[in-house]
C-alpha cells in the first residue's frame, strides 16, 4: 500500500507511480487510469500537489512527463503509443486455467489485458479451474501472451461425476463435464459397488506425471444416467455442493430449540400485537421476512420489516456457522430445495410462519403517504405472523380489493408504487427477466412449461426489502467520521465498449440507447425494456442487456449500486438462505453496540467467496433447468417450431423456441447451402458466398432433430418450406443403440490409449 505523501516533488510524484506500476505489474495504464489511481490513493488534494493551479492540462502534462522519464529510466516501457507497463522481469504468473473442450487453455489473471495462451502438449495435467503456475515466453511483438504451466499450486475439484464404464479387469469414469478431458482410470477394487452405465461420483487420488489418466475411486452412486434424481444429484455434485448436511451439523441443528427463553423476549422490542404477515411463493416453507403495519395517525404509519433472526441461533465457531459459510446460499434446482441451514432452521425454527412466536432482527420506518421515511429504527424484535400468502393470493387482493388484511396490503402496494417511481426517476435499471417455471409430475417430470410473471404483490415485497437493504448500508457506511468495515453489494457501471455494442445492435430493431451519462443510459435502457415488452425480440435484448450489465458482487468496498442507483446497498433480508445476510445482522448488531471495526481482509475473503458461491448456485440453477428443457422436449423429434435466434457462435446458431423459451444449437454444418462465418461484432453468421445473415434476434422456423439428455443438448435444424425433411441418419433413428456402440468404441479407444502410455498404434505398428 502506497503511504500518502502531500508534498509532490518530481522525484515523490515517480515514486508514487512506480509503485502504482508494481502493484499491477502486467498491466497496462494510460495517463488517465495513472491519474485515476493516484486520486483513489490520495484523493482530490493530489491535483494541487501535482500542481497549483489545479489545471487539467498542466496535471496530464506532469503526469505523462513523470512516465516518460520512468521509460527513459529503463523502469516502464510504452507497449502502444500512450500505453505503458512495468518492464518485465518476472517470467512466471499464476491464476486460473479456463479449459475448453477443444484442450487448449488459457490463463485468466486480472493484471494482464488478454488472458494467457497455452498449447494443449503444455497445460501438464492441470484440470479446468485449477490455480496454476505458468512459464510466460517471450513475447514477440503483435503476438499474444504464451506459456506453458509448471504448477498445479492448487485444484479447483477433486470429485468429479461421469457415466461408469467396465471392462475386463478395469474402469474409467467418464466425466460428464465436456471441460475435463481427461477419464479417470479406477481400479475394480475402488468401484465401491459402481457398475458399468451408471453415473457415479469419482475422487482422484493420484495422479502421476508421466501417466496421462489421473488414478481414482468412487466415492458415491448415483443412479442410472437420464433419471431425474440422478441427474439433479449430479448437478449439486458438479458444481460443488454436497447433498446431505454431514452428521454433526444435523445433530448441532437437533438442539436447538423451538421454546423462546423468557429473558430473550425482554431483551427485545414486541410487535407480537402488532399486524404482521408473509408473503411468498406457493411453495416456500422459508419464510425469511415479514410485514407489519400500523397506524400512527396524521398520515404516518409505521413498517416493520421483520427479519428471521439467523444469527442469535447460528452461533461463531459452531458447526451450524462452518456449514452456513462453506455453503454461503440455498440452491433453488428445478424441482428441489437444497438450503444452506438444516431443514429443522431453515423451515421451522427461524421461519417465520404464521401463529408462532418468533425472533427477528428488524428494520422499522415510520414513513408519509408519499413514502418518504422520517424515522428509521433497527434493532432485534420478537414477532407473531397473523397470516402467510402466497403472491397469487397477495396479488388478487390487489386486484380485487378485498379479502384478508385488504386494508394493510393496499396500503403497502401504494407506497411501494411510490419508492419504485422514486428509484426509477433516480436512475434505477428495470430488468424484468423473463423467469421459466415447469409443472412437474409426482416423479419430477416435466409437463409442461411457462413462464412466471413478476406482478404487483412480487414488487410489493420487493420495494421493502430493498427499502431496509439500502437504509442498513447506509446507517452503516453513510458516517463519514466512522470508517467501519462492512459487507456491500455493488453493482458497477457497465463497460464503456459492451455497452456501446449494444447500443449499435439494439439502434438495428429501432431503439436508441444515450451512452452518454449514466442517467441517461438507464433512462434510455427502462425505456428499450418498456418499448420491446410482448415483441418478438423481447427475450433477446433483455438478456443481451443483462449480458452488458457489470455483475453484482459482494465486497466490503463500497461503489455503490448501478442498476438500483443507490449510493449503499447490502443484503440484509435473507439470512436464511445467504451467508452474506448472516455477516451484514452480525455487523449491525455490533456497531450498534459501539464496537470497533472489525478486519477487513477477514471479511473481503468471506465476500469473495460468498459471491463465488453465488455463481455456482446460479450455475447449477440453469443447468437444472436446461435439464428440463431436454426432458420437456424429449419425444418432440420431427416437429416443427417458431423461433428466435438468442446466440450465435463458429460452430452454430443458438435459438429459443417462442412458445416454450426452450433453446438448442443449430449445427453450422448442418446449414448445407453456404459456408458461414461469425461476425461477432454485429451478433449474426454471415454466408461466405450468399451473404445470407442469421442474426441475434432473426425469427426462424427449426425442426426439432435430437435431444441428448446426459449432456443436457438440444440440436435442432432449419425448416425450410421447400424442401422436403432430410432424412434422418441411422444414429438419428436409433440413438440409444448407436450412440451406445459410438460410446463403447470412445471408452475402448481411450482406455487403449492409457495403457499404451497415450501413445497408440495403428494395425500396421506404426
Amino acid at each position: 500500500m502506497i503511504k500518502s505523501q502531500y508534498n509532490f516533488t518530481p522525484e515523490v510524484l515517480r515514486t508514487n507511480i512506480l509503485e502504482i506500476f508494481k502493484s499491477h505489474p502486467y498491466k497496462t495504464f494510460n495517463h488517465k487510469q495513472i491519474h485515476k489511481q493516484l486520486l483513489s490513493l490520495h484523493g482530490e488534494k493530489i491535483n494541487t500537489f501535482i500542481h497549483p493551479t489545479n489545471s487539467k492540462a498542466e496535471t496530464r502534462t506532469v503526469i505523462i512527463e513523470a512516465i516518460e522519464q520512468l521509460v527513459n529510466s529503463g523502469e516502464v516501457i510504452e507497449t502502444d503509443f500512450g500505453k505503458y507497463k512495468l518492464f518485465p522481469v518476472e517470467s512466471f504468473a499464476e491464476g486460473k486455467i479456463d479449459i475448453p473442450s477443444t484442450g487448449a487453455a488459457y490463463l485468466m489473471n486480472e493484471d494482464y489485458e488478454e488472458d494467457i495462451y497455452i498449447a494443449p502438449r503444455n497445460t501438464l495435467n492441470a484440470l479446468n479451474g485449477d490455480k496454476v503456475k505458468v512459464l510466460l515466453y517471450a513475447n514477440r511483438e503483435g503476438k499474444r501472451m504464451e506459456g506453458e504451466v509448471t504448477e498445479i499450486i492448487e485444484r479447483a475439484k477433486t470429485e468429479f461425476v461421469g457415466n461408469v464404464q467396465v471392462s475386463g479387469k478395469f474402469a474409467f469414469l467418464i466425466p460428464d463435464n465436456a471441460k475435463v478431458n481427461v477419464d479417470i482410470f479406477i481400479p475394480l477394487s475402488k468401484l465401491n459397488g459402481a457398475k458399468h452405465g451408471e453415473k457415479a461420483v469419482a475422487s482422484i487420488t493420484e495422479w502421476l506425471p508421466e501417466a496421462k489418466n489421473p488414478t481414482g475411486e468412487i466415492t458415491k452412486v448415483l443412479g442410472m444416467p437420464g433419471e431425474n434424481n440422478t441427474e439433479m444429484d449430479a448437478i449439486l455434485v458438479e458444481y460443488g455442493f454436497p447433498l446431505q448436511f454431514p452428521e454433526n451439523v444435523e445433530s448441532e441443528a437437533e438442539t436447538i430449540p423451538f421454546e423462546i427463553p423468557a429473558d430473550e423476549i425482554k431483551k427485545r422490542k414486541d410487535f407480537r400485537n402488532v399486524t404482521t404477515f408473509t408473503i411468498d411463493p406457493v411453495d416456500a416453507k422459508d419464510f425469511d421476512d415479514a410485514l407489519s403495519l400500523r397506524d400512527l395517525g396524521n398520515g404516518k404509519w409505521e413498517i416493520g420489516i421483520h427479519i428471521a433472526d439467523v444469527s442469535y441461533y447460528v452461533l461463531p465457531e459452531t458447526e451450524l456457522e462452518k456449514e452456513a459459510f462453506s455453503r454461503a446460499t440455498s440452491i433453488y434446482l428445478v424441482d428441489r430445495v437444497i438450503p444452506m441451514l438444516p431443514e429443522k432452521l431453515s423451515n421451522n425454527v427461524c421461519s417465520l410462519r404464521p401463529n408462532e412466536e418468533k425472533l427477528c432482527y428488524s428494520a422499522v420506518f415510520v414513513m408519509d403517504e408519499n413514502a418518504n421515511v422520517l424515522e428509521e429504527w433497527f434493532g432485534r424484535t420478537i414477532i407473531k405472523s397473523d397470516k402467510r400468502f402466497s403472491y397469487e393470493e397477495a396479488q388478487e387482493i390487489i386486484e380485487t380489493k378485498t379479502g384478508a388484511l385488504a386494508k394493510e396490503i393496499l396500503l403497502l402496494d401504494t407506497l411501494a408504487k411510490k419508492l419504485r417511481a422514486e428509484r426509477f426517476r433516480k436512475g434505477a435499471i428495470s430488468f424484468e427477466k423473463v423467469e421459466v417455471k415447469f409443472k412437474l409430475d409426482a416423479k419430477g417430470n416435466p409437463l409442461g412449461v411457462f413462464i412466471k410473471e413478476s406482478k404487483d404483490s412480487n414488487k410489493l415485497i420487493e420495494e421493502f426489502m430493498l427499502l431496509a437493504n439500502r437504509k442498513v448500508a447506509e446507517f452503516i457506511g453513510k458516517p463519514q467520521n466512522l470508517k467501519r468495515t462492512f459487507v456491500y453489494r455493488i453493482h458497477d457501471s457497465p463497460p464503456g465498449d459492451r455497452l456501446e455494442n449494444f447500443a449499435q445492435f439494439a439502434s438495428k430493431f429501432g431503439y436508441k440507447i444515450n451512452t452518454g451519462s449514466d442517467r441517461e443510459i438507464s433512462q434510455s435502457l427502462n425505456k428499450l425494456m418498456k418499448d420491446v415488452h410482448g415483441k418478438k425480440e423481447q427475450n433477446v435484448l433483455e438478456q443481451l442487456a443483462i449480458r452488458t450489465m457489470s455483475k453484482a458482487i459482494y465486497t466490503t468496498e463500497n461503489i455503490g449500486h448501478y442498476g438500483l442507483a443507490f449510493d449503499y446497498y447490502t443484503h440484509f433480508t435473507s439470512p436464511i438462505r445467504r451467508y452474506p445476510d448472516v455477516m451484514v445482522h452480525r455487523l449491525l448488531d455490533h456497531y450498534m453496540k459501539n464496537g470497533n471495526s472489525v478486519s477487513q481482509n477477514d471479511y473481503e475473503l468471506k465476500c469473495k467467496h460468498s459471491t463465488d458461491m453465488e455463481i455456482r448456485a446460479s450455475e447449477a440453477e440453469r443447468a437444472s433447468i436446461k435439464y428440463k428443457q431436454v426432458q420437456f422436449m424429449t419425444g418432440k423429434q420431427g416437429e416443427i417450431f417458431d423461433a428466435i435466434v438468442s446466440g450465435v457462435t463458429e460452430w452454430g446458431i443458438y435459438v429459443e423456441i417462442v412458445e416454450n423459451k426452450c433453446e438448442g444449437l443449430i449445427r453450422l454444418r448442418d446449414i448445407g447451402d453456404d459456408f458461414y462465418e461469425l461476425d461477432e461484432k454485429n451478433y449474426c453468421i454471415k454466408g461466405v458466398r450468399s451473404k445470407k445473415v442469421f442474426r441475434l434476434g432473426d425469427a426462424v422456423k427449426v425442426i426439432l432433430s435430437k435431444t441428448d439428455l446426459v449432456k443436457k443438448q438440444i440440436d435442432f435444424v432449419l425448416y425450410d418450406e421447400n424442401k422436403p425433411e432430410r432424412r434422418k441418419k441411422k444414429s438419428e433413428q436409433f440413438p440409444d443403440k448407436y450412440g451406445r456402440r459410438r460410446k463403447e468404441k470412445e471408452g475402448s479407444a481411450k482406455q487403449r490409449k492409457y495403457f499404451s502410455g497415450g501413445k497408440g498404434k495403428n494395425k500396421k505398428g506404426r
